[in-house]
């Protein structure tokens, strides 16, 4: 499987002389105990945070000491990104968000990108909320919304950070839904999460622990059509954590 984004030898506060790559195609999750450094390993491959030593490379190109014109590039059209708080802009409707993040490429023409916001909007099962603003929605729509515009400008890799930290059950099963089908068309996600119920939709589970990648485990594409995988997937990964001590 292709490397599409390689860490070599990072450091970044807990991280030390970090190694790890991410393959093309893969749902790659990110788990282990508080501080141990996900979010900041998550941030540092992103070029989001500044490394203090090391490289990062995407697509086989050294990216960690570009200038912040070209890393503004890459974040705006290679790269998508959802946080536990989707950021959306509040004055905006979720439609507006999404519109705003793909005025990003300024050589698709507008009606070109309508288009592919409607669809998006469609898919996500959000066309009946596109007009209202992010407060007077749900949770579960408003990250389905941050989903959206992460992926409008299609980007190579998505960066989720917790993205069902803050949501209830049922609308957590529908954003890691989106995500799974995202991936089973193709998308790279690097995602952190603390939660099993998320982590068992990786393919491939990172363990750190202070600093360091110390445990890997592979479970394979999650299929969303084969639901009956879930607790073969759970037992798997719950024992593997144990082993861990998480």
């Amino acid at each position: 499987m292709k490397t599409i984004l390689e860490a070599k030898k990072i450091n970044k506060l807990v991280l030390h002389d970090l190694d790890v790559q991410i393959f093309n195609g893969d749902f790659t999750v990110i788990m282990g105990p508080s501080g141990a450094g996900k979010s900041t390993l998550l941030y540092a491959l992103s070029c989001t945070d500044k490394i203090e030593s090391g490289d990062i490379l995407f697509d086989d190109e050294k990216i960690s000491s570009a200038g912040e014109k070209q890393l503004s590039e890459i974040r705006a059209k290679k790269f998508g990104f959802v946080f536990q708080d989707a950021n959306l802009i509040s004055n905006l409707s979720l439609y507006e968000n999404v519109l705003v993040a793909g005025f990003l490429d300024k050589k698709r023409p507008e009606k070109k990108l309508k288009e592919e916001a409607d669809l998006l909007f469609e898919q996500m099962n959000l066309a009946g909320a596109k007009d209202r603003l992010p407060s007077m929605c749900s949770g579960g729509e408003v990250q389905r919304c941050a989903i959206a515009r992460s992926v409008i400008n299609k980007p190579e890799i998505i960066f989720a950070d917790e993205p069902t930290g803050a949501l209830n059950r049922q609308n957590s099963s529908e954003v890691l839904n989106l995500l799974s089908s995202l991936n089973n068309k193709g998308q790279t996600i690097l995602m952190v999460t603390h939660d099993i119920r998320s982590a068992v939709r990786g393919g491939r589970i990172l363990y750190i622990d202070d600093g360091a990648i110390v445990s890997e485990l592979l479970l394979g594409p999650y299929q969303i059509e084969n639901p009956d995988a879930d607790e073969a997937r759970n037992e798997k990964l719950t024992e593997w954590l144990k082993k861990l001590q998480w």
